[in-house]
């Protein structure tokens, strides 16, 4: 082995991991992008269910193209323009198109019928509508009723924006798992 064969080693060695390190990139931002993303919570309007700071992994890509929305999944949205933010947020969802939504003596009823939530713990203090989810949109609520800025407030979240449903929370380790429903 000679002294001019060391360079070109070298050298063939820092493209191959140039090559590795972009490749890398590339699938870690489709994958972010299109795919699985992990989120930290900054809000206090999903607690109890979702806790200040939390991690929690969405799903981008399977619940549009395998799957549908249901009332109880927790998703991440843009907000609509009549909130005033730009952040995501992470709420849940509880009206889907065509149905009757109504809160009245602290509890929320859909289409009727009073509504199941075993992850409220501070029932809403103000009564609501009735009001019926249009086509391609949804209601949606934080657990954390009396804290969360939803579509009680800005109105019905487009389903357009919502940008993926959370599949379970994976920080802090004592609270690993899927989220209530």
């Amino acid at each position: 082995m000679g002294d001019s064969e060391t360079p070109k080693s070298t050298a063939r060695f820092f493209l191959e991991l140039l090559e590795i390190v972009l490749i890398a990139f590339a699938l870690s931002w489709v994958l972010r992008t299109y795919v699985i993303e992990a989120r930290k919570i900054p809000t206090g309007s999903m607690l109890p269910t979702i806790q200040l700071d939390d991690r929690v992994i969405v799903d981008k890509l399977f619940f549009k193209e395998f799957g549908h929305l249901s009332a109880g999944d927790i998703v991440v949205f843009r907000p609509p323009p009549s909130a005033h933010a730009t952040e995501d947020f992470i709420k849940r969802i509880v009206g889907l198109p065509g149905d009757t939504l109504e809160i009245r003596d602290h509890k929320t009823y859909v289409n009727g019928k009073e509504l199941y939530e075993p992850y409220v713990t501070d029932q809403s203090k103000n009564n609501f509508g009735p009001i019926v989810v249009p086509k391609d949109s949804v209601f949606v609520m934080g657990d954390n009723r009396n804290n969360s800025d939803d579509s009680r407030v800005w109105g019905y979240l487009p389903i357009e924006n919502i940008t993926g449903r959370t599949l379970f929370r994976y920080w802090p380790l004592d609270h690993v798992g899927a989220l209530a429903r």
